[in-house]
């Protein structure tokens, strides 16, 4: 084994040590929320209360649940932003979904930012982060990335880590990690609203709205990075 792949090596195992004691304190902050949720998730009411009841702790613990997915970037997103608006409502859980995935972005970017292109290859193939090359040498490089981490569908997590190996200023991305998930996280929290007021047809409706805008997405990601490449 040469010098440069026990390097790697390294770094690899102190990443992975660095995720998983990030893991840990996240987790056992989140399952305050976690574990009553799955216990009282079919009475929306009892589970309401029981939020109200937890004060301050209860912001936190969902914010945490957030900074954690957002770090470990294969626990899917969508299903933490709705648990925001069920346990919320819009506004408050839309806040608080911000809030949280604002600081992981941060966390992210800074560790990807520290060790590299291993750090984003833990959840991501070599194939993925290449794919995304093209952002690196745009003339208007910021001005894509904006559109495409603002637009529902697109896939924020990988831009998230792939964020950190551009020479992307911090106080850029500060700017786009703050504003970049509203849309999608206002449609998610709206409908976790609606499933905890049993307004199922409304349910169905941003449902409906949400898939339509994810697809319109998908379609401009693809667009842009086809053309730039």
């Amino acid at each position: 084994m040469s010098f440069q792949e026990q390097n790697i090596k390294k770094q690899k195992i102190i990443i992975i040590a660095i995720m998983a004691f990030l893991c840990a304190a996240f987790a056992a902050v989140g399952v305050i929320v976690g574990v009553p949720l799955v216990k009282s998730a079919s009475n929306p009411e009892h589970f309401r209360e029981w939020i109200d009841s937890l004060g301050y702790l209860g912001d936190f613990a969902y914010m945490a649940l957030v900074v954690l997915q957002v770090v470990v970037a294969i626990i899917p997103g969508e299903p933490v932003e709705i648990l925001g608006g069920y346990a919320f409502g819009i506004w408050h859980g839309t806040m608080l979904y911000l809030i949280g995935a604002f600081i992981g972005s941060v966390i992210v970017f800074l560790f990807v930012r520290r060790f590299g292109k291993v750090a984003a290859e833990i959840f991501f193939s070599k194939e993925k982060i290449d794919s995304l090359k093209i952002l690196q040498t745009s003339p208007k490089r910021t001005l894509i990335f904006s559109i495409i981490f603002t637009v529902p569908g697109t896939p924020k997590d990988l831009l998230v880590y792939f964020a950190g190996l551009t020479d992307m200023r911090l106080s850029t991305w500060l700017i786009i990690a703050a504003f970049g998930r509203i849309p999608s996280a206002v449609t998610s929290t709206v409908m976790g609203e609606t499933l905890g007021n049993q307004k199922y047809t409304s349910a169905i409706v941003t449902l409906g709205i949400t898939l339509a805008l994810s697809l319109i997405g998908v379609l401009i990601y693809k667009f842009v990075i086809k053309e730039k490449k």
